[in-house]
């Protein structure tokens, strides 16, 4: 079979667009519009929101002063300081906490945030109780241990919580972290862009579970993840992942729409 003959089978399976369970995909901006200014900073977030993101993500540490911080690495300067060594007006000025994005950002956009720091697990569920039912509703609340998860859940019924994983990671195996993600209530999967396929997406909407891609830098990873059904994907590109999913055909739907 010609080459051109294996393309013409690819473009036609990945035309057969698979269910999804929301009516509009999340475009989350990874870190803020990263590709185009200095990640997690007011301006990235900023960008972010003009370049029409329906979500912003970033990554949350806690300051020596309990403040939840957006911040990548945790790790500050030319000597690498960790961020808890720090009092929230000791941080650079560009930085900006939890509640700060929050006041920032419209109230129409999903913030998906990663917990890096097992230490403000706790304040950021005490901050989310803290909230509005609508803010709760915005906020998915993203950790690699899903069973950690499934012991806050009880605590807060409104948050979104998402397993933030990897296939590897699966050691009782994808339909079973399945099953238990819906019996903890854990609204969602997160999983690199290059883990996902069309039967893996297909198993987690089976158990009602979203699907969430992380790292599609590329308009063609972005049209295929969408293809496969995927409820939010994760880019540093916030334009092309906003026409990707603008652009996309009308999907069907896998169960009850979100």
């Amino acid at each position: 079979m010609s080459h051109f003959d294996h393309q013409r089978q690819y473009d036609a399976a990945m035309a057969l667009r698979l269910p999804s369970l929301r009516n509009t995909p999340i475009g989350f901006a990874h870190r803020g519009a990263r590709a185009h200014a200095r990640e997690n900073t007011p301006e990235a977030f900023d960008l972010a929101t003009k370049l029409g993101a329906s979500g912003i993500h970033s990554d949350v540490w806690l300051s020596a002063d309990d403040r939840l911080v957006l911040h990548s690495t945790g790790q500050l300067g030319l000597r690498r300081r960790y961020v808890g060594n720090f009092a929230r007006a000791d941080l650079p000025e560009s930085t900006l906490t939890l509640p700060e994005l929050f006041q920032r950002v419209p109230e129409s956009l999903d913030v998906s945030i990663d917990i890096r720091d097992d230490s403000a697990i706790a304040p950021l569920f005490d901050w989310a109780a803290s909230t509005d039912p609508v803010t709760r509703s915005r906020l998915y609340i993203c950790h690699n241990d899903w069973r950690i998860l499934k012991e806050w859940r009880t605590s807060n019924e409104d948050v979104r919580l998402v397993n933030a994983t990897s296939v590897s990671d699966m050691s009782e195996g994808p339909e079973r972290r399945a099953a238990n993600l819906a019996n903890a209530a854990i609204d969602a999967v997160k999983l690199r862009h290059s883990e996902w396929t069309g039967g893996m997406a297909t198993l987690f909407h089976r158990f009602e579970r979203l699907c969430f891609g992380w790292d599609a830098q590329h308009r063609r990873i972005l049209d295929d993840l969408l293809r496969m059904g995927l409820d939010a994907v994760y880019s540093d590109h916030v334009d092309t992942m906003m026409e990707s999913i603008t652009e996309r055909p009308d999907p069907p739907r896998a169960g009850p729409t979100i």
